[in-house]
């Protein structure tokens, strides 16, 4: 469940015109909260699982931060926060999953034509924030991913997955030329994830 076996340093972020990726830590806990709280209902939809909750508070996002800040320390998953060039506001985040973690164990995962789990290297969640849409900035930031993850990460095969309840990010990644490679089923969760390369 562990990305201990990449053979190539891990990546200390992406700097754009428009954002920065670096890796999270509990220093984020405030900037990240209120992006989180602004896009609620946005990240109900695609985490799927009642998070955040309406009365979510920021010493909560603390702890959050402190086992995201953990994992990507011990490779278990890696987590980037974006933020603006300048470092104050926060518009989003990127999760980097190993196709072997826990909640992918625990799903039922179903190609969508001939394709293997196991031949891909990760799996990438992302979000921006709510107010952020109407700039295109998610385009920006799922272009900018996609390069960033061949070039930088050197994986061989990487899945982009989001939910299909989060439409406008289906929408989003439907406008590209990305094709839907396996649904993901979790017990107990109402919708499907949708994974595509």
């Amino acid at each position: 469940m562990y990305f201990e076996n990449l053979d190539f340093d891990i990546p200390e972020g992406l700097a754009t015109d428009d954002f920065v990726l670096r890796p999270i830590t509990t220093a984020d806990a405030e900037m990240d909260y209120a992006a989180v709280m602004e896009s609620r209902d946005f990240l109900e939809t695609w985490e799927q699982t009642g998070w955040p909750e309406v009365d979510f508070t920021v010493a909560a996002n603390l702890e959050d931060m402190l086992k995201l800040e953990r994992r990507h320390a011990s490779r278990e998953s890696f987590t980037y926060t974006i933020v603006n060039p300048a470092g104050t506001e926060c518009l989003g985040c990127v999760y980097i999953m190993p196709p072997d973690a826990r909640s992918f164990m625990k799903a039922r995962i179903t190609p969508v034509g001939n394709r293997q789990w196991d031949d891909y290297d990760a799996a990438v969640y992302f979000w921006v924030r709510k107010s952020r849409l109407a700039t295109g900035i998610d385009r920006a930031v799922l272009d900018a991913l996609r390069t960033w993850l061949s070039q930088d990460w050197k994986f061989r095969r990487y899945l982009i997955v989001t939910s299909e309840l989060f439409t406008q990010q289906v929408e989003l990644i439907d406008n590209t030329d990305l094709e839907m490679r396996f649904e993901i089923l979790d017990d107990g969760k109402p919708g499907r994830y949708l994974a595509y390369e």
